[in-house]
C-alpha cells in the first residue's frame, strides 16, 4: 500500500467516523455553546485516552514534540471551530455549508504558496465541481444571511485550511495532541460565551458520550493524521462528503426526506471524489513503478 493510499482511507474513514455528528447535535436538542462546550471537552479527553494508551509513558513528549506550530494548530483549530459556529449562528445553514465547501480551494492556495507542491489540474478541477454540488445541494437556501454570519463562515473555512496546510507542512510530526489541546481551548471558549453549559439528562447524556469519545475524538485524530499522507487540498476535498453523509443519517434515523436537489448535488461530489480518488492513485502507482533499463 503507498503512502497516498494509506492517506486516502484514512482520511475518508475520519470522514466516515464523524458522518453522524449532525443527527448527534439534532438528538441532543442543547444549545449551540453547551453543546460546544461538551464536543471540546470530550474531544480531547478521548484524544487524550488514545494517546495514553499508544504512547503511555512517553505521552509528555509526544505533547512537548508539536512546538509552537502545535499550539498555533491548537488555537486555530479552536477558532475554526467558534467560527464555524458563529456563521451557523449568524447565517444560513446553506451559506455556512458553501463557505466551508471553498475550504480546499483556499487549502489549494496555500499550500502552493507556502508550501511550494504542485496541485494537479484535476485536483483544481474537482474542487470546482465538488463546490458545484454543494450549491446544488443547498440552492434552496443560499442567501438571506448576515454580512457578520457570512464573514464567519467564510474565516472557519480560510482557518480550516490553514490548518490542514500547516499540519501538512510539519507532516513528520504527530499532531493528534495538538487537536486534542485545540479541543480544551474550544470548550473554554463556549463556556466564556455561553456560560454554564447545560448537563445532559436520560438519553442527552448517552448521545453527549457518543459523539464526544466515539465520533468526535475518533475522527478528529484521524483527519489530523491525513494531511501527513496526502495534501491539504484531497484533504478538504474528501471534507466535504460529510455534508453529504450527514442528511443521510438524519434521514435514516429521524426520516427527514432529502430534496431531489439534495440528491443530485450529493451524487456530483461523491462521484467527483471517487474519480479524483480512483485518478490518484493510478497516477501513484505509475510513479512506484520503477522504469525499465
Amino acid at each position: 500500500m503507498t503512502m497516498h493510499t494509506k492517506g486516502l482511507l484514512i482520511t475518508i474513514a475520519g470522514i466516515l467516523v464523524i458522518s453522524p455528528d449532525s443527527l448527534l447535535i439534532r438528538l441532543i436538542g442543547m444549545d449551540i455553546w453547551s453543546t460546544s462546550a461538551w464536543r471540546g471537552g470530550l474531544q480531547a479527553i478521548g484524544l487524550g485516552a488514545i494517546l495514553l494508551v499508544v504512547y503511555r509513558e512517553r505521552l509528555p513528549t509526544v505533547f512537548l514534540s508539536i512546538g509552537w506550530t502545535g499550539v498555533l494548530i491548537a488555537m486555530i483549530t479552536a477558532v475554526t471551530n467558534c467560527a464555524f459556529v458563529a456563521g451557523v449562528k449568524f447565517t444560513s445553514v446553506a451559506n455556512a455549508l458553501i463557505f466551508l465547501a471553498s475550504t480546499p480551494f483556499h487549502a489549494a492556495v496555500m499550500s502552493r504558496i507556502f508550501l511550494g507542491e504542485q496541485i494537479a489540474l484535476r485536483t483544481w478541477i474537482a474542487i470546482c465541481i465538488g463546490l458545484g454540488g454543494i450549491a446544488i445541494i443547498v440552492w434552496d437556501g443560499i442567501g438571506g444571511g448576515s454580512t457578520f454570519g457570512d464573514a464567519m463562515a467564510l474565516l472557519g473555512a480560510v482557518l480550516l485550511a490553514a490548518q490542514l496546510t500547516m499540519m501538512r507542512g510539519r507532516r513528520e510530526i504527530n499532531m493528534i495532541p495538538a487537536v486534542a489541546l485545540g479541543g480544551v481551548i474550544y470548550a473554554v471558549i463556549a463556556v466564556a460565551v455561553g456560560g454554564v453549559p447545560d448537563i445532559p439528562a436520560g438519553m442527552q447524556t448517552v448521545w453527549v458520550l457518543v459523539m464526544g469519545f466515539a465520533v468526535t475524538a475518533p475522527a478528529t485524530a484521524l483527519l489530523a493524521l491525513g494531511p501527513r499522507y496526502i495534501s491539504a487540498p484531497e484533504v478538504g476535498l474528501i471534507v466535504l462528503l460529510e455534508t453529504v453523509l450527514g442528511p443521510l443519517w438524519v434521514w435514516l434515523v429521524i426520516h427527514e426526506v432529502p430534496s431531489a436537489w439534495a440528491l443530485v448535488g450529493g451524487t456530483v461530489v461523491v462521484t467527483t471524489l471517487l474519480v479524483h480518488s480512483l485518478l490518484s492513485l493510478r497516477d501513484h502507482a505509475r510513479r512506484a513503478v520503477p522504469k525499465a533499463g
